[in-house]
């Protein structure tokens, strides 16, 4: 059982969680899957296959005391003679380039990536895994945060950040604002925050206009959201605030593992 919280932060009710929620925290699916998923966000690099070699030279053979390396051909300008063609001089080509036609993403399983999945949501209910990415979370919460649905229909950011700070996470959002290191003259910004997982979005349209207007605040559907929403850089859980009807699409999601432990509670 978890408690449900209204827009100004009161309890309202008690609903039962669904079994994803009983996943175990598995950080070695997690961590494998996370670097397959993170390796279709790389951009493919190539290089123009004729760079460094768009030269006229030659070798000029043995017996003048010089390396046969091949080198420019002419003479009476500073090129000339010069190294040239050929990979670790001045400007030669690279000995290896990388190349556009490479595949550089990873493939994974559909159920390792499903597991992975119902592995992080199930940490979200977890206040040490929370707290381990560095949120600042009250004893008071409960775990995991769910809100009435009245939240998908918040149209205004002020509105967003005032439910933030009702609900106590106040302290976690302020987390996430710029800060300056008066020594290091560095900028530390865009910190993950809290994560509302919002589902239907016929219904949840105005609050996902929302994404990413607060410092650290992103605003997903359940049907959008993805491991590397919920578990940035593999490290923690992502504090991750859930509507109700999030729950109820949370519940439709069967895996291996969540149809077995239906079965062993029957």
């Amino acid at each position: 059982m978890s408690k449900v919280y209204d827009l100004d932060g009161k309890e309202e009710k008690d609903i039962e969680l669904p079994p994803i929620f009983d996943t175990p925290y598995l950080p070695k699916v997690i961590q494998h899957v996370y670097n397959c998923l993170n390796s279709h966000t790389f951009q493919i690099q190539g290089r123009y296959p004729g760079a460094g070699q768009m030269v006229s030279a030659e070798s000029r053979n043995t017996g003048l005391g010089i390396a046969r390396i091949a080198r420019a051909r002419g003479e009476g300008f500073p090129r000339a003679g010069q190294a040239a063609g050929v990979a670790g001089v001045r400007k030669g080509r690279v000995a290896h380039p990388p190349v556009s036609w490479k595949n550089i993403y990873k493939k994974v399983n559909k159920k390792e990536k499903l597991l992975a999945f119902c592995s992080a949501v199930g940490g979200t209910s977890d206040r040490d895994l929370v707290r381990f990415r560095g949120h600042s979370i009250n004893d008071h919460i409960s775990l995991p945060i769910i809100v009435s649905d009245n939240i998908e229909s918040v149209v205004k950011t002020k509105e967003l950040q005032q439910f933030i700070e009702k609900i106590g996470l106040k302290d976690d959002l302020l987390r996430t604002h710029n800060k300056r290191n008066k020594f290091v003259r560095k900028h530390k910004h865009n910190r993950k925050s809290a994560l509302s997982v919002l589902i239907l979005v016929s219904n949840g349209e105005n609050i996902c206009r929302l994404d990413n207007s607060l410092p650290g605040v992103s605003v997903k559907t359940v049907k959008n959201v993805s491991l590397l929403d919920l578990v940035p850089g593999s490290r923690g859980i992502r504090l991750t605030i859930f509507s109700e009807k999030a729950i109820e699409e949370l519940n439709k999601i069967k895996s291996n593992h969540t149809i077995l432990r239906e079965m062993i509670k029957l």
